[in-house]
């Protein structure tokens, strides 16, 4: 079975998400110590550093990269239509970059359904192993990107794919066009997370 074969359905989201995150803010209590970054919200843990990627020109906040055990999962969340996912166009898309790139790429099939782990050539150095992740959420898609070597390490990579899975997305009801990067913030308190 290819995983084209896998996942018919418009959306690309598992069976468990919203039992198992990324939530939609809708799924979750308030209660809890969140950081909140404007349309990503995500529970402090030990060892957990986060860096916020900034638009040259504009200043504004376009990725969230988390560094955990040793490698990073940089996140990015999209309006998305409300009865149709992104994850499958998008995968075609890097699938092409890659190409153009001189990099290789394949499909696998993990706890959230198709991944991509691509080969991609680095200046000064050996081809570097990355693996995309992506689900779509109700009005929302969240793509996520491992680096360094969780992307090939199974027991690292359980452990970002755990992080991504407790990450809430902050969709609002701002009409926005399909694909849009939803608003991202700097923390009001960073207090240690920020590096």
């Amino acid at each position: 079975m290819s995983t084209a074969d896998y996942w018919p359905s418009p959306k690309s989201e598992p069976d468990d998400r919203s039992a198992r995150g990324p939530f939609d803010e809708s799924e979750v209590s308030g209660v809890r110590p969140w950081i909140d970054l404007g349309s990503i919200k995500l529970i402090p843990r030990e060892g957990l550093n986060l860096r916020v990627e900034v638009e040259d020109g504009s200043g504004r906040v376009v990725a969230v990269a988390l560094d955990y055990l040793g490698s990073t999962l940089q996140v990015q969340p999209f309006s998305a239509p409300r009865n149709e996912g992104l994850w499958h166009e998008i995968r075609s898309q890097i699938t092409q970059q890659v190409s153009n790139q001189g990099g290789t790429l394949e499909e696998q099939l993990g706890p959230l359904g198709i991944e991509l782990v691509a080969s991609v050539p680095t200046a000064g150095k050996a081809s570097q192993v990355v693996r995309f992740l992506g689900v779509d959420g109700p009005r929302w898609f969240l793509r996520g990107v491992i680096i360094g070597p969780a992307a090939t390490d199974g027991d690292g990579r359980a452990a970002l794919v755990d992080l991504y899975r407790s990450l809430v997305v902050v969709r609002g009801n701002v009409p926005m066009p399909p694909r849009e990067l939803l608003p991202l913030s700097l923390p009001a308190q960073a207090g240690g997370f920020l590096s």
